[in-house]
């Protein structure tokens, strides 16, 4: 029974405090390793949270609509006590998204890769309050948010309330794009939610249970074994993997009747599957799913959707087809939220696809509401805009000319104001900018180089043209939240003391330093205990070893110890037993 108690007392010690611990894992293999190691935090002390806020300031409300990526890392980093927050979300946990496609063939369970939102904020420095609600509309004259209930109170119907607020963080996601191809609503499985991976593992395992009847002919066998995934990204491709394996290492012991009349489409409207990756990922992912028996369709566009055929337009020949399939997943494209539409329509951004934000992740005409993930997209300033004040700026003894000097002055300050323009040069394999300004007007110019106005937007004329929008990846997504956490837990020290770049427009310097994206690389799983890996610095690795890597890097982006320890237990059992083909 002393035993019993000295187990509960070291569990909930631990539960309660689960900065105290520090785990190492190490799993070692031929061809590979995983590490993931955490170093421990402060203890989390709200004890005082209260002190610190005197008894005459309002603390300041923040709502955050969301519990994805974005909105996650951005609770996860604040720690400003000064704020009183308040989460509104229809999902009360956080799901690591990435391992979606291992959910629907039960390579991980479910419960494995999502965190109960409340386990997260009742961490935090700051008040935190977590509401299950779905928000329906924003007032940003009143500063109001108006939310309808998820839940049923009473039978009375779902309660609608709303909340006033000091900042309004928006981090809703997106919503899956159907481009209003008929019958995709009614006929396809999403995977974007962890419902969608739960209902896409039971269709599964319901087509092969089906396709074991006595009854059945072998042309509707062969229709229901037929699994098609339109959309060749990374999401497409991982399920299509993680499919085959299951199908190739598990369903043929348990369906061995049936297990040769499985068949796999891949469904791509471009000419490649996996286009933002390598060339080198690209040909490797289609040879290996050639090798493997999956069939790839490029340059096949889906026009509709039946309920047991699926009718695909040849890009190039203009030809209409259709085959009979069993289930198919649709895995392209994200569309932006009714809720979102309707504020970007109230705020004057009716015309475009997201919302739009400036470098700080500040909603453009809205002084204290910030959007950041899918549901928003930076509107980077292009320098042509702002050529005119640059050079002004530079000039300092308004001569009228630009010295290269002086405009090594401000070169800094351009660059973080301007990405890219470093992304320029980078193109054109400069230095920076005063390689530039040189070049325009000839090699060998020293420091003495005098340019005028005309020659200065005639030198950075084409810096522009390399723009780009940031992907719309958890990636991003959680640099984001973090980013915005540190501007907030800075919001008033930053206040006084600006430590952004020059304003160009303007006296004086921008409050933080703009939001600047680091790409980390991407993977690409690809089946067999293999994974393509794109990593900074143009590496491209493909094989055993990143499946290792792949293991490494998403075990220790887990957002808990809990799901950390769970998700790796989970690919332990089914490295021993295999995956489970259970409906539960």
């Amino acid at each position: 029974m002393q035993r019993v108690t000295v187990i509960e007392r070291f569990s909930k010690t631990f539960r309660d405090n689960p900065s105290l611990s520090k785990l190492l894992i190490v799993f070692t293999v031929s061809g590979g390793g995983l590490v993931a190691y955490s170093e421990a935090g402060k203890l989390n002390d709200n004890s005082n949270a209260g002190e610190l806020v005197g008894a005459n300031n309002r603390k300041k409300k923040v709502v955050v609509l969301g519990t994805g990526w974005a909105g996650t890392s951005f609770l996860k980093n604040l720690k400003d006590p000064s704020y009183d927050v308040q989460v509104i979300s229809p999902r009360n946990y956080f799901a690591f998204t990435p391992l979606l496609p291992s959910v629907t063939c039960g390579t991980v369970e479910s419960r494995s890769v999502v965190e109960p939102i409340r386990n997260i904020i009742r961490k935090k420095y700051a008040e935190a309050y977590y509401w299950e609600a779905e928000c329906i509309k924003i007032d940003p004259e009143n500063k109001k948010v108006y939310c309808r209930s998820n839940l049923s109170i009473n039978g009375n119907g779902k309660e609608e309330f709303a909340v006033d607020y000091d900042y309004l963080v928006i981090a809703t996601g997106a919503r899956v794009n159907t481009f209003n191809i008929p019958g995709v609503e009614e006929n396809t499985f999403f995977l974007k939610e962890v419902e969608d991976a739960q209902k896409i593992r039971r269709t599964v395992i319901d087509c092969f249970e089906k396709a074991s009847l006595p009854t059945l002919s072998d042309e509707e066998r062969k229709r229901l074994l037929h699994f098609v995934i339109v959309g060749g990204g990374p999401t497409g491709v991982e399920f299509a993997a993680q499919l085959h394996d299951f199908v190739n290492e598990d369903i043929v012991r348990l369906y061995p009747k049936v297990k040769d009349l499985v068949k796999i489409t891949l469904l791509e409207a471009t000419d490649h599957i996996l286009n933002m990756f390598d060339k080198r990922i690209t040909a490797f992912a289609e040879e290996k799913f050639h090798r493997d028996g999956i069939d790839v369709k490029t340059g096949s566009m889906v026009v509709k959707v039946g309920e047991k055929e699926i009718s695909t337009k040849d890009v190039k020949r203009g030809e209409i087809t259709s085959m009979p399939y069993g289930m198919a997943v649709w895995s392209t494209g994200i569309g932006t939220r009714p809720v979102i539409m309707e504020f970007m329509k109230h705020i004057g951004q009716g015309n475009r696809r997201v919302l739009a934000t400036d470098e700080w992740l500040r909603v453009e005409g809205q002084e204290n509401v910030y959007a950041l993930g899918d549901c928003a997209t930076i509107n980077q300033r292009k320098v042509m805009e702002d050529i005119a004040a640059i050079f002004q700026k530079a000039d300092k003894d308004n001569s009228g000319t630009l010295t290269v000097k002086e405009f090594q002055e401000v070169l800094n300050d351009i660059c973080e104001r301007y990405p890219q323009a470093e992304l320029y040069l980078k193109n054109k394999k400069m230095s920076n900018l005063v390689d530039l300004l040189k070049e325009s007007k000839g090699n060998g110019v020293k420091e003495s180089i005098e340019v005028d106005i005309e020659e200065f937007k005639s030198a950075l004329s084409q810096v522009d043209t390399d723009m780009k929008n940031l992907p719309a990846t958890a990636q991003v997504a959680s640099q984001q939240g973090v980013y915005l956490a540190k501007c907030f837990n800075r919001m008033e020290e930053c206040e006084k003391n600006p430590e952004g770049p020059l304003r160009f427009r303007g006296e004086g310097r921008h409050r933080f330093h703009p939001f600047r994206y680091r790409h980390l690389g991407q993977f690409a799983p690809l089946g067999g205990e293999q994974t393509a890996a794109q990593l900074p610095g143009d590496w491209v690795s493909i094989g055993h070893s990143s499946q290792w890597l792949w293991y490494s890097v998403y075990a220790s982006k887990q957002v808990s110890w809990r799901t950390r320890a769970l998700v790796v237990s989970d690919w332990v059992r089914r490295f021993i037993f295999g995956r489970d083909s259970s409906q539960i």
